[in-house]
């Protein structure tokens, strides 16, 4: 049964016989619910506007606040607001939507490169539980399968403090990347008990059951990781331009994946978490769109999910039933003591200290809909009784306020490293011996926007270099005066466009200096702007090609490589970047020295971690003292190294794989030859489809 389902039936079990047992306090204040649609979607706003900033005075983190809130309001509470159909729904989508957020924080590439971690704390989180659940439940009275299925529910957890994490600045960490693993793990794991228990109480747990279930976990799984990427990147490339719908594919693919997972007698929760798995292989992370998917979920779904959860609660079941009290303490107690047991265990296995097992341990107690599905069904099937079920409903309570307050008293207490290489700046040798800092580039980015087919890439790429750093995009747009007067559709044109790239930075949410301007000629105007707004980067489109009398006279981006007085990222993209699988670096013999190449690497670095791509370097050699100092470099750097010989065209395009974003340092330039070098022509003539990305330095 779905987590929709289970909450549907979550009516009954609750200490409150259907018309009878009003709480005083609702009764005293309201004789019934808002029912006026207005009226109950400004109730919760309210509470998700006042109640976090309330409990944050109180140095509490503000989640709590709002399943607090949805007690008081709640049915058990002030009886302002009624747990309907609307309620169940909005926190239906937002308990997918906060799996789905969990998801996209979580990189394959990480998961393979961690995959040991998640494994063994996700059994361990599963396996401590059940284990210690089924004994403690048998030893109160309660039947075997009736045990199993209620330490199912001490094993599953849902990432409640995942907003938490964010605010923290640790969704990167490696304790959080096992921790978000593990719950894939050891949810699924729950939700196979639970389906286990309810065939064998039928009497149909049967050798056709197993033959289903787990083919149709594999199909699902890999259907799901596999096909959302491929499908995500076909659309984006035939629809890219439209934001509206780029946003409603994503969140099709959120639905559709929770529904089909429960089709297969998987719970939606892990079809969610799975889509966020797969939709993250093609949205940069700092990118407009994954902003607007974060926002809406963490602004809107997932606190009515919290509002819906603290709904739940009836408080006063503490007064009419003590026995159910004292079984509460009992479970809440249970968990408690065995998920510290598995994350004390792993963190030791890993060797991590222990405010890494805190971490651990907070993300992993909180309990909420797929715990509440689990009993409902039991109750509805007579295998457990009241008692277990508001004794569970009181559990979810304390874990749900306990996780977030234990995240952060304790994250912000760990390293603070990263499950990938940082992409900052690292101390490179002078030549009297000493170490000397490359500059951060990022702080000013100077982005040039006169083509609105080619603008969206450019200014995706700037966003990603931007904000890694927290710095300042500076788009662009030169009108050249040719001694007469600028016309006022030119005029109009620039101010659209400039109006577009900003509303484009603030969707990403970073700081924008928009900058129209009028000179002599649009490669001087950009070379000014550039020095007289202190850029320390220019990024420029790029046609890919340049004929014979550009090569001799110079065009507007030979110009602009030549005079630049800072570096110069020339981008080609014609596919949407987006859609990069993969990035490769490739460096030749005869074209860069150390520090070009320890600063291009940054930037590769960045890129990767951003567009979650592997990111692997092609160092063509031939024998000479700076191959031999920049393979020594390159040793000490976490990338994997490929050394060639041969033609550097020929050899680079062997290497390129479809969706691969090539990464090059501009050649030396000579006369009669393009400013960036024939080398970069060469392979984009090859490669006519790859995105590349050329690194000009002063």
């Amino acid at each position: 049964m779905g987590v929709i389902s289970g909450w549907n039936a979550i009516g009954v079990g609750l200490g409150v016989e259907p018309g009878v047992g009003t709480p005083l306090l609702a009764a005293r204040f309201f004789e019934e619910p808002l029912t006026d649609p207005v009226a109950i979607f400004l109730t919760i706003l309210a509470v998700m506007l006042i109640a976090p900033l309330l409990v944050e005075r109180l140095k509490l983190p503000g989640i709590i606040g709002l399943i607090v809130a949805g007690v008081v309001i709640g049915p058990y509470g002030l009886g302002i607001l009624e747990r309907d159909d609307t309620i169940v729904l909005l926190g239906t989508v937002g308990l997918l939507f906060l799996m789905f957020l969990g998801g996209l924080e979580t990189s394959l590439d990480d998961l393979k490169s961690n995959a040991d971690k998640p494994i063994i704390f996700g059994l361990a989180t599963f396996l401590v539980p059940m284990v210690l659940g089924t004994g403690v439940t048998l030893l109160l009275g309660y039947s075997f399968w009736a045990a199993v299925l209620v330490a199912s529910c001490f094993a599953s957890h849902t990432l409640v403090a995942l907003p938490v994490l964010n605010k923290l600045g640790i969704m990167r960490h490696p304790v959080t990347i096992a921790t978000l693993g593990a719950t894939l793990i050891t949810n699924v794991l729950a939700l196979l008990v639970l389906a286990v228990v309810i065939k064998a109480d039928q009497g149909d747990l049967t050798l056709g059951f197993w033959l289903f279930l787990i083919p149709a976990l594999t199909i699902y799984t890999v259907a799901v990781l596999w096909g959302v990427p491929k499908l995500g990147r076909w659309f984006f490339k035939k629809f890219g331009h439209d934001e509206g719908a780029e946003f409603t594919f994503v969140l099709a693919a959120l639905f559709v994946a929770s529904y089909l997972a429960s089709l297969i007698e998987i719970e939606p929760i892990v079809g969610a978490f799975l889509a966020g798995v797969a939709i993250t292989q093609i949205i940069p992370r700092l990118s407009p769109l994954m902003n607007r998917v974060q926002f809406i979920g963490n602004t809107l779904f997932v606190p009515i999910f919290l509002i819906s959860v603290g709904m739940l609660v009836d408080p006063s079941i503490l007064i009419r039933e003590p026995k159910a009290l004292l079984f509460a303490g009992i479970l809440i107690g249970t968990e408690l003591v065995s998920k510290f047991l598995a994350a004390w265990g792993s963190a030791r296995w890993f060797g991590w200290q222990f405010p890494s097992t805190m971490t651990m341990f907070g993300l992993s107690i909180a309990q909420a809909a797929s715990t509440l599905a689990a009993i409902t069904i039991a109750f509805n099937i007579n295998l457990v009784d009241e008692v277990v079920v508001n004794a569970i409903v009181l559990m979810i309570l304390v874990s749900c306020v306990l996780s977030p307050w234990v995240v952060t008293q304790w994250g912000s207490k760990m390293p603070m490293e990263t499950t990938r290489l940082s992409a900052q700046p690292r101390a490179r040798p002078s030549e009297d011996g000493a170490t000397e800092e490359n500059p951060i580039l990022g702080k000013r980015i100077l982005v040039p926007v006169a083509n609105p087919s080619t603008e969206d890439n450019l200014l995706q790429l700037a966003i990603i270099l931007t904000k890694r750093v927290g710095g300042t995009l500076l788009p662009l747009h030169v009108l050249p005066d040719r001694n007469q007067p600028i016309a006022e559709t030119a005029r109009n044109h620039q101010r659209r466009l400039l109006e577009t790239a900003e509303t484009i930075a603030h969707a990403a949410a970073i700081p924008v200096q928009p900058i129209g301007r009028i000179d002599d000629s649009v490669d001087w105007g950009i070379l000014r702007t550039s020095q007289e707004h202190d850029a320390d980067l220019l990024i420029c489109g790029w046609k890919g090609y340049s004929n014979y009398r550009e090569n001799f006279f110079g065009s507007v981006l030979d110009n602009i490589v030549r005079s630049a007085t800072i570096p110069v990222l020339i981008s080609r993209f014609p596919q949407p970047i987006g859609n990069t699988e993969a990035i490769l670096f490739a460096i030749t013999g005869q074209q860069a020295d150390l520090a070009q190449v320890q600063s291009t690497l940054v930037v590769a670095q960045a890129m990767a971690e951003e567009l979650k791509a592997p990111l692997r370097v092609l160092q063509l050699t031939i024998g000479s003292n700076r191959d031999r100092a920049l393979t020594q470099f390159l040793r000490t750097q976490a990338v994997t190294v490929n050394p060639v010989q041969g033609n550097a065209v020929r050899r680079i395009s062997e290497a390129l794989q479809p969706n691969t974003l090539l990464m090059v340092i501009a050649s030396t330039y000579n006369v009669g030859q393009p400013a960036l070098g024939r080398e970069p022509e060469a392979i984009t003539r090859a490669n006519w489809d790859t995105n590349i990305m050329v690194m000009n330095f002063p």
